[in-house]
Formats: structure tokens, sequence, C-alpha cells
């Protein structure tokens, strides 16, 4: 609370008036941080660890959004077969944001995350990444991930996290390309301008 706090009471504007996206999977917290300041709430769970989270977010009136899983982090890994990878991430995603409205929140207030890492190995990550279309029936705001992720690793050989700029900005082309609305990044001076390149080439209105 006190870092949103310091956000909002910033004398530079452009940082006080910043949205500010809460990561968590618990309706306490995510309650507690919008009050505080926050503006939407990532939940990694898709709603399913808190079964209070949705009723609280459509409370609140705020977006969320809702990201596949299978497990938990700590045991993620070890689900990772799929009989059909992007038909059971869209059936989730659409099974999720079927319960999410009728606890009370609009369509309109979710978009949806297809979990890049979470659940998924190597070869998985780039499906998902070649099939992002797919998930534009779900008519949500997509979130893409992929920023200095293992999988990014693999292909470079490259086995700290920060020497995977040019390859998570290869993996943020592709999933705008592939119609990403949004995505989640950690060198975000270098991606915006990645993203408005890509914006330019593939975003471009009519």
């Amino acid at each position: 609370m006190p870092v949103i706090e310091k956000i909002r009471g910033s004398d530079n504007p452009d940082l006080a008036n910043a949205i500010i996206s809460v990561d968590t999977t618990r309706a306490q917290v995510a309650r507690a941080a919008i009050r505080a300041g926050g503006n939407l709430v990532n939940d990694i769970s898709g709603g399913t660890f808190d079964a209070a989270m949705f009723s609280t977010v459509a409370d609140l009136g705020v977006p969320i959004v809702l990201m596949h899983i299978r497990g938990t982090p700590e045991t993620m890994q070890q689900h990772t077969d799929y009989a059909d990878l992007m038909g059971d991430i869209y059936d989730f995603l659409a099974r999720q944001i079927q319960t999410a409205q009728a606890a009370g929140l609009s369509h309109s207030q979710i978009a949806v995350d297809p979990g890049l890492g979470f659940a998924k190995n190597y070869s998985q990550n780039l499906e998902i990444l070649r099939q992002i279309p797919a998930l534009r029936k779900l008519h949500c705001p997509i979130l893409v991930g992929p920023s200095r992720k293992s999988f990014i690793g693999w292909i470079l050989n490259e086995p700290e996290p920060q020497g995977r700029v040019w390859g998570t900005a290869a993996a943020c082309c592709a999933a705008i390309a592939g119609g990403a609305d949004i995505i989640r990044v950690h060198d975000g001076e270098a991606m915006v301008q990645v993203a408005k390149v890509a914006d330019a080439i593939w975003r471009q209105p009519g």
C-alpha cells in the first residue's frame, strides 16, 4: 500500500497518473490495492485461486486480466500435457469469462492472457505465439507476457534473464502481429519503441 500511495502522491504528473496493475490472486489484496489507488487486477489464476475474486472486482468496478494456468506456480510445470493446447486455453478462458460475468463483471472489464511460461513447455510457448489470433473469438483484449521468459533463454542459450532483451523484442513483435493488445515487459523504454513500430506495421486503423 505505501508504494501505491507514494506513486499517487508523486510530484511527477506522469507517474502520479500512471495506470497501476495489481498482480494478485487474492480478493482481499485486490480490494486493498485498488482502494489505495490501483486501476486494475491481474490474476494469474484466472480467478480460480480465490472464489471471492470476481465478486470483489465487480464491486470495485475495475478491469481484470484472466490468465490461463494449470496447477500452481510451484507445480505448474508438471502439468504441460495437453490434448489440444490452444483449445484447452480457449475453453478455460471462455469458462472464466462466463463465471466472471455471472459474478457481476461486464464483458468490457475483462482481458485475457494465454499464460506464456505457466504450465507451458518450450514448444508450447512458441505455438501460443503463433496461434494468438485463435483467442480473438473471445472478444476480449489479449495480454501477452513474453518478457525475459526461459523459452527465449533456451533459444538464445542465454541463462541470464537480463540478457534476453532482443529475444523479448522479437517475441513482442510476434505477439502484436498476432493481435495482442497489451504486452507485459520489464525493459520498458526499449519495448515502447518495439511496440510503436510493430503497431505502425500491424495495427494501423482500417
